[in-house]
């Protein structure tokens, strides 16, 4: 087992990490930009480390953190999500320094990462995928041929993409030429890469993913499936595991799938198998994560299995200590994403100073977080600041804990979620269990809840209001 690991993250995915950590008996050694001083992930690792001025570039900075690495005294690197997670180079640097990668081989992310290239490995394997293009479109005329072919609607994919990113629908030609150019410039932007392909749009699809764990001895498995589709412009918002959608012999199926496709790529460490099942539940390969997914918690609640420590294990070298006939389902569990964010102004991010903090507890409850009374959230990084997860025995009681624990849950001095989801929770359409990608536009009313204001908030409001006209 290792001695001390060096995260290459911040916030709510470095704590996390460094729980696992401490309870293997493994020293952590987080990083930390002059922004995150004061941040939780500083104050609970072992030792903290200045990695540079940049609030964001110094996150990125390859041959610092291997430096710093190298420098403490670390004998493996986990990248967590977001950041370098998903950068061959940077699995390459650490394995060359001699340290090693906690995640699948530099060769996986590359092939993954690159989706014309994971559609290619699925074909060969004889992975059912969604129809669309062989390769990177070469242009508009190219790319108007293809879609004429294969039927609109259509999606354009930064083949570079990830993370619902780099993303957009096209239902006619004319569709097709203005959003061309406009994915080319948001894959750049967001990947370093204008490639884009085309897919077939399977209309409200519901989004299921699949955890895969792959040790290096040939034991593959998988953890059972988290239903994603309740999303915003591609981004999750609340994910459920297990599906209510699928039943126990599409599980088995899907899941069979998602192992063939983790052996086809000689996979190894945590992923995710993400797939598109339509309607009358054909299933279609989406995409391969090679990291740590944000939603890896339901997951845990669902299986038992602590899935960080297990990519720790893998890492080391130390086979998987359990079957997949090992493995069962146990009840139901739901995450929600609390970002820093007002859904009644377009979702904008608001970072700010938290006035007033109170999580919720309780059986079946369970908090991942980063902020705290005092603690000022930057506008440098994502606008998640914590995840809330529910476990219980069956859905309806699910749902019910999940309705009591969003109303414990109190942050104050900036805009969340939590309004938006303690009224999404509560509605009739979120108790049914069934989900597809377009639930929030079938139910607009969901977005129309009232913002209960609290007696501080009002306050607040009202002493701004005083010191703004006295400054006139």
């Amino acid at each position: 087992m290792f001695k001390r690991i060096l995260i290459a993250n911040r916030g709510e995915c470095a704590i996390r990490i460094i729980r696992s950590c401490r309870e293997l008996g493994i020293e952590s050694v987080a990083i930390y930009t002059k922004e995150d001083a004061h941040a939780l992930h500083v104050k609970k690792a072992d030792q903290a480390v200045l990695i540079g001025p940049d609030p964001v570039k110094s996150y990125l900075n390859i041959h610092r953190i291997v430096d710093i690495a190298v420098e403490a005294g670390c004998d493996a690197i986990h990248p967590g999500y977001g950041f370098l997670s998903e950068n061959p180079e940077f699995a390459e640097r650490i394995i060359d320094a001699g340290i090693t990668y906690i995640g699948p081989e530099p060769a996986a992310i590359r092939n993954m990462g690159d989706k014309t290239r994971a559609r290619a490995a699925m074909i060969a394997a004889n992975i059912p995928v969604i129809p669309g293009s062989e390769d990177v479109l070469p242009g508009l005329e190219e790319a108007l041929e293809t879609a004429e072919s294969m039927g609109y609607p259509i999606m354009l994919k930064a083949a570079a993409g990830g993370g619902g990113r780099g993303i957009r629908r096209c239902d006619t030609p004319e569709h097709l030429k203005e959003n061309l150019e406009i994915t080319k410039r948001e894959a750049m932007a967001a990947f370093g890469d204008d490639a884009v392909f085309m897919e077939k749009c399977i209309v409200q699809p519901h989004h299921i993913e699949f955890q895969i764990l792959a040790d290096t001895h040939g034991h593959v498995l998988h953890l059972f499936e988290r239903d994603c589709s309740i999303q915003r412009r591609n981004q999750k918002l609340i994910e459920i595991a297990p599906s209510n959608f699928i039943d126990d012999d599409l599980r088995t199926r899907m899941g069979e799938v998602a192992v063939a496709a983790a052996r086809a790529v000689n996979y190894v460490n945590a992923g995710t198998v993400e797939f598109l099942v339509d309607a009358d539940r054909n299933f279609y390969f989406m995409e391969m994560n090679t990291r740590l997914q944000v939603e890896h918690p339901i997951t845990e609640a669902i299986t038992g299995k602590d899935i960080v420590a297990e990519q720790i294990k893998i890492a080391s070298g130390l086979p998987l200590d359990f079957t997949q006939d090992d493995l069962h389902l146990s009840g139901h569990a739901i995450e929600f994403r609390i970002n820093a964010e007002d859904p009644k102004n377009n979702f904008l991010p608001t970072p700010g100073r938290i006035t007033r903090y109170h999580s919720p507890g309780g059986f079946g409850v369970r908090v991942d977080g980063c902020v705290y009374p005092g603690y000022v959230i930057p506008p440098f990084y994502d606008s998640m600041c914590a995840k809330l997860t529910v476990w219980g025995p069956s859905w309806p009681l699910t749902v019910t804990r999940a309705c009591r624990a969003l109303r414990e849950y109190d942050i104050r001095g900036v805009r969340t979620t939590l309004p938006l989801y303690r009224h999404i929770a509560a509605s009739k359409a979120f108790g049914s269990g069934i989900f597809h990608t377009g639930f929030l536009e079938d139910h607009p009313e969901l977005l129309e809840y009232k913002p209960f204001e609290q007696r501080e908030d009002i306050a607040a409001a009202v002493a701004a209001a005083i010191a703004a006209h006295a400054g006139l």
